[in-house]
């Protein structure tokens, strides 16, 4: 595509991609927003603390601590005050784990889609009953300049791959537990890194929802994508070819793989997944014509559609 800049190395990209880091596990790719997120919450809540108290106290500093949570480990700053008294709530001093659900109510702050009273109701519910409506205020009022600031940042111009998906997890809302889900858009830049584009929130996905997603990425600097991994949405190529007219659009590997799986029997699916894996896990083209070669010489006759898929 001759808008990609004469600096992308497409080999090197490759390999980039290949040794990244996923979003989750040690080093995730989400891990700095939990971080981010969590430090500007406690010191929110310290501020608060010093408000209420006498004029001498003041911010000493921070302590740092290792904490983990389901997207990897992270160092936490957690800031302290003069006089010894801040207690902070959202990581007590010394809790070292963030539960799933902290995790993913952290996460969702970040994406489009949130009104004021939404993030409110997410950080109430972080805390609970224990820290005042004054307190979960000024978090708030805390918190959002960063996640406008996120949500808004400029892209670069192009971007070799793009993923478009979602995580789905259940969270408590009102005392039971509903499904919910964060529409993600994971790109891989020019220089081989993955960075998340975005987050976004929609009550149902659709491809109207991904236009106004794909507009967003537009309005927010990229001009380009080489190639953009979706699920087999119905209409979903088309939207982001309106966007993006030279992208060319690839089924992601998990999701061809589940649609492939839905045509084989199921006393098959042990025997199919062993031919089908040296085809995915190939490591260059010709070694995948050989193992696609291999796979069709087997199965063909029993299942063309999949094989022609």
């Amino acid at each position: 595509m001759s808008k990609i800049t004469p600096q992308f190395d497409f080999e090197k990209a490759v390999e980039a991609l290949k040794a990244g880091h996923g979003l989750s596990g040690q080093n995730g790719i989400l891990t700095p927003l939990i971080k981010q997120l969590t430090e500007a919450a406690l010191a929110a809540e310290l501020e608060q603390h010093i408000e209420s108290e006498d004029e001498s106290n003041r911010k000493n500093g921070s302590t740092p601590k290792t904490v983990k949570s389901t997207s990897g480990s992270f160092r936490l700053d957690t800031p302290r005050d003069r006089n010894g008294t801040f207690e902070p709530q959202l990581v007590k001093k010394h809790q070292t784990h963030l539960t799933d659900e902290i995790e993913r109510k952290i996460l969702s702050l970040f994406a489009i889609g949130s009104s004021y009273a939404d993030i409110t109701g997410h950080i109430a519910e972080l805390y609970g009953i224990d820290v005042s409506a004054a307190t979960i205020n000024a978090i708030t009022d805390k918190l959002i300049p960063e996640l406008r600031e996120w949500q808004q940042r400029s892209l670069d111009s192009h971007y070799p791959f793009v993923w478009l998906d979602a995580i789905h997890y259940k969270m408590k809302e009102d005392s039971r537990y509903v499904g919910k889900a964060v529409y993600t858009v994971l790109g891989v830049n020019i220089a081989g890194h993955k960075e998340i584009l975005g987050l976004y929130l929609s009550e149902s996905e659709g491809a109207r929802f991904w236009l106004s997603v794909l507009t967003d990425l537009s309005n927010r600097g990229v001009q380009d994508i080489l190639i953009a991994a979706v699920d087999g949405l119905t209409g979903f190529p088309e939207a982001i070819n309106s966007i993006f007219p030279e992208t060319e659009i690839q089924l992601c590997i998990i999701h061809q793989i589940r649609n492939s799986m839905k045509y084989v029997a199921s006393k098959n699916h042990k025997a199919f997944m062993a031919d089908l894996k040296p085809v995915y896990k190939a490591p260059t083209i010709d070694a995948a014509e050989d193992a696609l070669n291999m796979l069709a010489t087997k199965w063909e006759k029993q299942y063309p559609i999949v094989i022609k898929s």
